[in-house]
């Protein structure tokens, strides 16, 4: 690492290499088929989730099991106001900004209440608080139809750059992401902008306050840290994240029900930060990785290994998926606790434990 530092040259040239090697992997995974260029445009997508929930439990060290319902807000509001569903076509820059508000908005109504909430009780209301939003969603289609309920909303508008007429989706010119490949170059520009926030959140004097809460609140607040305020904080700016994710979950996806947003997807999420060690960003990348791609290869290869060796499918490759799934997790709190690329404060910690 001295090294890499010392040598600007080496330092530039890796990230020439890491830049182009983005740059160029949707054509290079277009070759295998389309379908990996939607999957890794997905795997993009539970990066922003899992960069907006480590804000939450990586660095304030507030577990929260309802996250999903963030990303079903910013889902739900894209959709209302890009579809023929209230006959609104607003642009995605005008819609992604309102949704990560609303957003934020909610993380703070969760937050409000659970100030003085901490480990398995916080985790109980804002699971609570997931489901409770799933279930509105689910209902709000009677005595006013506003989310359609279990039949969901289709025919989302996807996004586009350029002129438009605002009462109905009719493009007059420009650029519309009308596939995996141009949504994957837009997503990866709001993936890095969102790494780029939270690497100088880390660094900041917030970030500072937020690792003193969650390290021992009494103490931070001796200290004169105002402790409800940065909670409140995290909350919102991690559900701030969801929402922008959730809105281009919608247009990708160009149809959103109340199945799309269930308890698993939360856990998923959660999953992807512990994996890849709570409070160090790279490493729940790595996580989010590795939890996007692995039960895609495993649903590739399933069932032809199964054929070949007992001629008929014996287990269902989700059974398969989710045993090795549930294994992978055991082994991880096992023999690396802190996670993967677990952050330095956070190995120290166990290190210290463990003596």
């Amino acid at each position: 690492m001295t090294n890499w530092r010392a040598r600007p040259a080496v330092r530039w040239t890796g990230v020439f290499l890491v830049a182009f090697s983005l740059a160029v992997l949707p054509f290079a995974l277009a070759q295998v088929g389309t379908t990996w260029v939607r999957i890794t445009d997905y795997a993009i997508l539970y990066i922003l989730l899992a960069l907006g929930l480590n804000i939450v439990v990586g660095f304030a060290g507030l577990l929260d099991l309802g996250y999903i319902a963030f990303y079903a807000v910013g889902a739900y509001t894209y959709a209302l106001l890009a579809s023929p569903h209230f006959n609104l076509h607003l642009p995605f820059w005008i819609i992604l900004p309102i949704g990560a508000a609303i957003a934020a908005l909610f993380g703070v109504l969760l937050g409000a209440p659970t100030l003085k909430l901490r480990g398995d009780y916080l985790a109980i209301v804002t699971l609570g608080f997931g489901e409770i939003v799933r279930l509105f969603l689910n209902n709000l289609s009677q005595p006013i139809n506003i989310t359609s309920g279990p039949q969901g909303i289709a025919r989302i508008d996807p996004f586009h750059i350029g002129d438009f007429s605002f009462s109905s989706y009719q493009t007059i010119g420009g650029l519309t992401f009308s596939g995996p490949i141009k949504y994957y170059y837009l997503l990866l520009l709001v993936m890095l902008g969102v790494i780029v926030i939270n690497l100088r959140l880390q660094d900041s004097r917030i970030g500072r306050a937020w690792e003193a809460i969650r390290e021992d609140e009494i103490a931070a607040r001796a200290m004169g840290i105002n402790t409800r305020n940065l909670k409140l904080l995290a909350f919102a700016m991690g559900a701030s994240f969801g929402g922008i994710a959730g809105g281009m979950f919608s247009a990708i996806q160009a149809f959103i029900s109340p199945e799309s947003f269930i308890l698993v997807e939360s856990v998923m999420v959660v999953s992807m930060v512990v994996l890849g060690g709570m409070g160090n960003i790279w490493g729940v990348i790595l996580g989010a990785l590795l939890l996007s791609f692995i039960p895609e290869v495993l649903r590739w290869t399933v069932e032809p290994i199964q054929q070949a060796l007992f001629g008929r499918m014996l287990i269902e490759p989700e059974v398969i998926r989710m045993l090795l799934f549930g294994l992978a997790m055991v082994l991880i709190m096992l023999f690396r606790p802190a996670g993967l690329l677990p952050s330095s404060v956070r190995k120290r910690e166990l290190t210290q434990e463990t003596l």
